[in-house]
């Protein structure tokens, strides 16, 4: 390598260090000043049941993968191990929250890196100098980096596994099937999406290599038919390689998870419930005797099953009983920032040609499948496609710049992109430590995000500590909290976890009277109006009062003067 190789390494590596680090004490500092989302409790109680008993049974149930959840309580059991005490979540949650999610930021860096990695490969140093920035400014991305969660692990390992993909095409047979089919399985293994996306990854690069292949230029270019026969030719000769890695990847899954090698007790109970005959006898004899349980199959099985209802979804301010095939598309427009949602017409105005990329390929096949997805719970569910969007852009804004011919145009595109970037730089700033919550300007900004989406959107369950500030500010007693989540703290003092359960007060008038009452935004603005325990009644109530206060995600109530 060259002295200017060198040089120019040395400062991608002091570009990603500092990345790295800011981004990382953003999210360290973030995780400190937040109770726990609704999942963390639950992930780590799993987590540490594994570590304790050896069974991934719990996962399996919930349909959650547990690679991302084995690092991040890995520190918490060498705690136990070394002080010879067991963890108890509801009395350790407060100090045990924040080492948990520092094991997250081993995803986050892996992310990170590999964003780079990928633009880097396409276009250049800046390149991936410029996508790295945009994935760490990004808010939405450092809320999640902050937590103990699912979202940003599968994301990193999608992103590590398209790379390796794309890097292996054409060499041996290690770099080829082998390498690939095992990122296969650690993605599986991060998040059951994992299966979905990576094989949609695959044939998008598969596609990308064979389009931009001399023998396809080769050919002349009125034979559009020629052309479609080879195209076709290539996919199908790839498919070898595609279930390979596939099958390859699975027997990792299947091999990490393994198995208690017990029968199934609902497989047993379905089967007695067949009618008498020989497919009832077969089938009860089986279950009886199949001792393969637990496996990743039913984690799998169990997500889509999952994916397969109709679940309820609530956007736009609206509830709606059924998912709704617009969700993710409107979501992204309203939790990515201005400037990474402008970047690409900004490229396609200096040079439209420069956003055909691998990366931007893939990140608009997951769009567009994102339409057939009915769990809406939050965006986090597509984020591969904001950090292959921004390892494309990256790319693409590089491209842009070398191949326009107007310097008018260059000069408004390197503005832009710096501009957006110092944008996304303090919006991320203001935002800390919820970047959960963020919205963008265009939809009234984060203050007012709560009347566009919900949940792992908004309010997730993580305001408590905020709540806690605010009555030590305001010095009230005991708050009274209608609480979306499952934080243990919820129902200790100074907090009383309120419940507004028909038949348990004659009205939610004498349920509230004498009491200041915090009312969680996700259960106000939200699927939840059908649900026993919420009930129109009640959230038409509240609606209807005057807000003594409110801080992010707690509309606060003061009916101490109710008569």
């Amino acid at each position: 390598m060259n002295q200017s190789g060198k040089y120019e390494r040395a400062i991608d590596a002091l570009w990603l260090l500092v990345l790295i680090a800011a981004s990382s004490f953003w999210c360290i500092t973030a995780a400190h000043s937040l109770s726990a989302t609704f999942d963390e409790p639950t992930y780590l109680d799993c987590g540490l049941r594994h570590w304790h008993n050896g069974s991934y049974k719990p996962f399996m149930r919930l349909g959650t993968m547990p690679l991302a959840i084995d690092l991040q309580t890995l520190p918490l059991y060498i705690w136990e191990r070394c002080h010879g005490t067991q963890i108890d979540i509801n009395r350790d949650i407060g100090w045990i929250l924040p080492w948990a999610r520092a094991g997250n930021l081993v995803f986050w860096v892996i992310l990170v890196i590999y964003v780079f990695r990928t633009a880097r490969s396409l276009a250049g140093s800046w390149a991936g100098r410029i996508a790295t920035a945009f994935v760490v400014c990004e808010p939405g991305l450092l809320g999640h980096a902050s937590l103990a969660t699912t979202d940003i692990a599968v994301t990193a390992l999608l992103m590590v596994f398209a790379y390796e993909f794309h890097a292996g095409r054409g060499k041996s047979w290690l770099r080829r099937l082998l390498i690939p089919s095992v990122l296969y399985g650690l993605a599986i293994l991060a998040k059951a999406s994992g299966l979905v996306f990576a094989p949609a990854c695959m044939v998008v690069i598969e596609f990308d290599r064979l389009w931009r292949s001399e023998s396809f230029f080769a050919i002349p270019v009125p034979d559009w038919r020629a052309r479609l026969v080879f195209l076709r030719n290539g996919l199908w000769e790839f498919r070898r390689d595609f279930f390979k890695i596939i099958g390859m990847g699975l027997l990792v899954t299947f091999i990490y998870c393994g198995s208690d090698w017990t029968t199934e007790p609902t497989f047993i109970k379905w089967a007695q419930g067949l009618k008498p005959g020989s497919l009832h006898d077969n089938m009860l004899w089986i279950s009886e005797h199949l001792r393969i349980f637990t496996n990743a199959g039913e984690g799998l099985a169990q997500q889509i099953k999952h994916n397969m209802r109709h679940d309820s979804s609530y956007i736009l301010g609206q509830a709606h009983k059924r998912a709704v095939w617009y969700y993710f598309p409107v979501a992204y427009a309203i939790k990515c920032s201005l400037a990474f949602l402008l970047l690409p017409l900004a490229i396609a105005v200096v040079r439209p040609r420069a956003l055909w990329n691998w990366p931007v390929q893939i990140a608009l096949l997951l769009l567009a499948y994102s339409v057939t997805c009915r769990v809406q719970l939050g965006i986090r569910f597509m984020f591969p496609v904001m950090a292959l969007a921004a390892a494309g852009f990256g790319a693409a804004v590089v491209a842009a710049l070398r191949e326009t011919g107007s310097s008018v145009k260059r000069i408004v595109l390197g503005v832009f992109v710096a501009v957006g970037l110092l944008y996304n730089g303090v919006a991320s700033a203001r935002v800390w430590p919820e970047g959960i919550c963020y919205t963008n300007e265009m939809w009234g900004g984060t203050r007012n995000g709560y009347l566009c989406l919900s949940d792992s959107n908004y309010d997730w369950g993580q305001g408590l500590l905020e709540l806690l500030q605010w009555r030590e500010t305001h010095g009230v007693d005991v708050i009274d909290v209608w609480y979306f989540g499952l934080d243990p703290r919820a129902g200790f003092l100074p907090f009383r976890k309120m419940s507004t359960k028909k038949g348990e007060f004659p009205s939610i008038e004498d349920q509230v009277r004498g009491k200041c009452v915090a009312v969680s935004t996700t259960l106000l603005y939200g699927t939840y109006a059908s649900s026993p325990t919420v009930g129109e009644d009640t959230m038409a109530f509240f609606k209807a009062q005057k807000m003594m206060d409110r801080t992010t995600t707690y509309f606060i109530y003061d009916f101490r003067n109710m008569k």
